[in-house]
């Protein structure tokens, strides 16, 4: 739960149920008040719940968990898209257009670690099938291009400069491709791309994340694929076992359902694997599961909220005007890791192979506000509060400064699994005015707040079952 960007003091918790749990202070008075106040109503819990012991919901993995702790990671797109000024290629490009002149994956890197990424993911191959790497399945790659005299290998740049520079490197290869002439003839297409795969998951080292879309189209025979999504993630697990897989259906990570940089205000990490039963899949019900996920989900899928710092994905001249300013970079922040997701940020290199000066900027100015919202914490506590019922506990705060709180973050242990349905904060009594309030909150959720004094607060929640750790912290932000 502790993040570079938001640290917490950690304080010894009381015995659960203790009116003295660690920066919960509550007093019998405030104990009556709240429960006479009936602050929060009943719980209607489902009845899958019901009846799965506490022990059996989902949990995240080891690997999961360092994935959402991240908070951040950076998409690289790069390719011959960067060349024609195009969003999507058409598979008919000449590889001879890719030249970067001045490619340095080192700067990319530099760039997204200042900026607290953690992680960095790379196009190896978009929808145009143009491979940045020397690969053995086809000569439309940087093998047929004169960038390096046909020597090159942007993959191995990217995953050499992100070890150099503390991040996680992270691969995304698109299964369409309209450039190979098998794609469409199903399963000769299926192994050439397993090839391909293969190539990557094996020659450059251990990676974090594999990064797949449903993206399908016709091929250059005019034909449509039919994609083998078992055999696929079969074989990420086996060359890459401590990596998580991302895709709108799972199965580790999921989509948040929009692209826009934004989680559901409800967010939960568990989802039912039956809403979104294969990559594709489409409709409002699969976009209000990925947005929301479940209570009652079977599988622990955090979400992954994608959106790009410009207009476009690929890099374009003409949107240079157009780079998210540092408020709308925090604002994105803020929906996404401050709603129980992750954040990945995609910044396009130029034509020379560099991030432009202004998205460097910008990427800068976001770490130095989100680090200026923590510069003065007027709270932090963590406990399990006081019981009202077997749903409802009441953590009373109290507040040394008058300054005023502006930025309010809420965090769960995850670990234990994600249990809160819904939070109120009340301000000088537990049954006083409500100052925010919202329903999830799982490993992060961060809400900026009116200016509020007080000098006590009361934090009540509704869990699905026995309490876990609540994590408070109040900024002057």
């Amino acid at each position: 739960m502790i993040s570079p960007l938001f640290p917490t003091v950690r304080l010894q918790p009381g015995a659960p149920g203790s009116s003295h749990a660690a920066g919960f202070h509550c007093s019998r008075r405030d104990f009556l008040t709240v429960v006479g106040a009936g602050a929060v109503g009943s719980l209607v819990i489902p009845s899958a719940l019901q009846a799965t012991p506490v022990a059996l919901r989902p949990r995240p993995t080891a690997e999961q968990l360092v994935w959402q702790r991240d908070e951040v990671a950076m998409f690289v797109h790069f390719g011959v898209n960067t060349f024609t000024d195009r969003e999507w290629g058409d598979g008919t490009e000449s590889p001879a257009l890719f030249n970067p002149t001045r490619l340095d994956a080192r700067q990319w890197a530099r760039a997204a670690r200042a900026a607290g990424a953690k992680a960095m993911i790379l196009t190896a191959k978009h929808h145009d099938g143009f491979c940045l790497w020397p690969t053995a399945t086809t000569t439309h790659s940087v093998v047929s291009s004169p960038w390096k005299n046909g020597k090159g290998d942007v993959v191995r740049e990217f995953v050499d400069a992100c070890r150099a520079e503390g991040l996680k490197p992270g691969l995304y290869c698109s299964p369409w491709d309209q450039n190979h002439p098998t794609y469409g003839d199903t399963p000769r297409y299926n192994d050439v791309y397993i090839a391909q795969l293969t190539e990557l998951l094996t020659n450059y080292g251990e990676l974090q994340e594999v990064w797949f879309d449903g993206a399908n189209g016709e091929g250059p025979n005019g034909k449509r694929q039919t994609y083998d999504w078992p055999r696929i993630w079969g074989l990420v697990r086996e060359r890459q076992p401590r990596a998580v897989i991302f895709s709108d259906a799972g199965p580790d990570v999921r989509w948040i359902g929009n692209e826009r940089g934004v989680a559901g205000e409800t967010c939960w990490s568990t989802i039912r694997s039956s809403a979104v039963p294969y990559i594709g899949a489409s409709g409002d019900d699969v976009i209000a599961a990925l947005q929301q996920g479940h209570a009652d989900g079977d599988v622990w899928r955090p979400g992954e909220t994608d959106v790009s710092i410009r207009p476009g994905w690929f890099y374009h001249a003409a949107e240079d005007a157009q780079v998210r300013s540092v408020e709308n970079l925090v604002s994105l922040y803020f929906t996404s890791v401050g709603r129980n997701s992750k954040l990945l940020l995609n910044v396009p290199p130029t034509r020379e192979g560099l991030f432009h000066t202004t998205d460097v900027e910008r990427l800068h100015g976001m770490a130095a506000a989100l680090k200026a919202l923590r510069t003065q914490r007027l709270l932090s506590a963590e406990g399990t509060g006081t019981a009202l019922d077997a749903h409802r506990r009441v953590h009373a705060l109290r507040v040394s400064s008058r300054t005023p709180i502006t930025v309010l973050e809420l965090g769960e242990r995850i670990e234990q699994g994600q249990h809160i349905t819904a939070w109120q904060l009340h301000e000088d009594r537990a049954d006083g005015p409500v100052v925010a309030s919202g329903t999830t909150i799982g490993y992060r959720q961060l809400r900026r707040i009116a200016p509020l004094r007080a000098s006590r607060l009361f934090l009540i929640t509704t869990s699905l079952d026995e309490p876990t750790p609540v994590m408070v912290n109040a900024y002057a932000g």
